[in-house]
């Protein structure tokens, strides 16, 4: 790690297993303060094709693919280990970039650890199926790995979900380029420290950063690439899936969400207000699966909105150094685009009880809000990827469920009762990827995680995920006599 100067740090690309820097560099600033922290290489078009045809190189000469999987299991135990060795390091240089509390931050690099342990639990059961096809005939099924798989990582959790995507990856045999966020790359970078020191073959992890419309574009439309896994807004991921369908490039979207918890009359109302709590504030709001809506029966209606504001209002508001209950946005725009969001809706009608605006302070502050708004107003159909919860009433289960499905969205929702049948129910008829009960983010590494409509397709997480990252193969042999 060089020093440009006192208190800012410079990292490079990693490329083949090599250090690269490049003559021009971005910036990255804390967003509790505004003040630059680091500097990150920019890559260049030709370092994308250089990361690309390490990556092919690697697949070709099948360092990954060929490894024996058990060799691939301790693989990624020691890739393990040396994140967790990095944790504290690492925690606090995204604590730092991300705006994010510390404990959150060294979390994080914890949740990346387990990604690689999950996954090394799976390197060697990866196994193909007999079909029997009658006397004479042999017919089975391998799977093999797609190849060079591109993944574009968000800003919001980039150590978390770049080990969410590579850990599967490399289990099943894949070479790997990563772009990360250019808001957030530094944290990421140290990761591959982490690669180098667990003796991972050149070429089968390469991490570069660049801007999304320069380095990003290059890498997704690359034609030596064989997978594209991508997690973000909608337009960029609809702009990829354009770009993929160059050279039929067979990608994983996880996108944008709007995502409802739906309060029956009989819900445990301690477990709603720390659901909401946790599932609209956590990381500020800057989360795809948040708890942006809230949609409660009305005859517990005003009781939890009394309870929801006064939750609201003890929750402070400061930077991730200090523990603050939310943190800073992440960056001007973003909380400009928040704070816009917000008077649009109060211009629409919507009633706000609590914050709305941005703190006047240094740095990107914005408290805890609640909005009372209709179903049909932007802020209740729109990802404001803020603190920023959005409350109506419902009188019947039916509305209840037109009212969650009502967007474009399908990525998460929640049911909050007591009873089992009411919950089983609204489970199967809410329209997401994954509905939670009784607790927001009640799902965990081993539980797949992905959406339907807007919110994207394919599968993270558990399982399933693995399946993301091979091809299926059908052997058939007719014997001799």
């Amino acid at each position: 790690m060089n020093q440009l100067q006192q208190g800012v740090t410079h990292r490079t690309n990693f490329i083949n297993g090599q250090w690269v820097d490049s003559e021009q560099c971005i910036e990255v600033e804390n967003p509790a303060t505004g003040e630059l922290i680091g500097t990150i290489a920019c890559a260049t078009s030709q370092q994308v094709d250089e990361a690309v045809s390490a990556a092919r190189q690697c697949h070709e000469l099948r360092l990954m693919a060929d490894m024996a999987p058990y060799e691939r299991m301790q693989l990624l135990h020691a890739i393990a280990a040396q994140i967790r060795a990095l944790a504290k390091q690492g925690g606090e240089l995204l604590c730092l970039e991300n705006g994010k509390p510390l404990s959150k931050a060294e979390w994080e690099f914890e949740e990346a650890a387990r990604y690689f342990e999950y996954y090394a639990g799976m390197a060697d059961k990866i196994e193909g199926k007999s079909i029997p096809l009658g006397e004479g005939l042999v017919d089975f099924t391998e799977y093999e790995p797609f190849g060079v798989s591109a993944q574009v990582i968000p800003w919001n959790f980039p150590v978390s979900l770049v080990a969410r995507s590579l850990a599967p990856a490399l289990a099943a045999g894949n070479s790997v380029v990563i772009k990360s966020p250019e808001l957030t790359p530094l944290a990421v970078s140290l990761l591959a420290e982490a690669i180098v020191k667990a003796k991972v073959p050149p070429g089968a992890v390469n991490i570069i950063c660049g801007y999304g419309h320069e380095a990003g574009a290059a890498l997704v439309s690359h034609g030596d690439i064989d997978q594209i896994v991508f997690t973000g807004s909608v337009a960029t991921g609809q702009s990829i899936m354009q770009a993929a369908t160059e050279y039929v490039v067979p990608c994983v979207m996880e996108l944008g969400g709007k995502s409802a918890g739906v309060v029956f009359a009989d819900a445990d109302l301690d477990q709603v207000i720390t659901s909401a709590e946790v599932g609209n504030l956590f990381n500020s709001g800057q989360v795809c699966s948040a708890m942006s809506r809230l949609i409660v029966h009305e005859s517990i209606y005003d009781e939890v909105k009394q309870r929801l504001v006064t939750s609201f209002a003890a929750k402070s508001v400061g930077s991730g150094k200090d523990e603050a209950d939310v943190t800073p946005i992440l960056t001007q725009a973003q909380l400009d685009k928040i704070v816009a969001m917000c008077a649009g809706a109060k211009a629409q009608g919507a009633k706000c009880l609590i914050g709305g605006e941005a703190l006047l302070r240094t740095g990107y502050f914005m408290p805890p809000t609640i909005i009372e708004a209709a179903v049909d107003t932007e802020i209740a159909q729109q990802e404001v990827f803020g603190p920023v919860l959005v409350l109506m009433k419902f009188d019947s289960e039916q509305q209840a469920y037109a009212m969650a499905n009502g967007t474009d969205f399908g990525l998460v929702a929640g049911v909050f009762t007591q009873n089992v049948s009411l919950a089983l129910r609204a489970s199967r008829a809410l329209v997401a990827g994954q509905v939670f009960v009784n607790e927001w983010f009640a799902g965990g590494i081993s539980t797949p995680f992905g959406g339907v409509g807007k919110s994207g397709f394919g599968r993270e997480k558990g399982q399933e995920a693995l399946y993301n990252y091979v091809r299926t193969k059908n052997i058939a042999i007719r014997l001799t006599p």
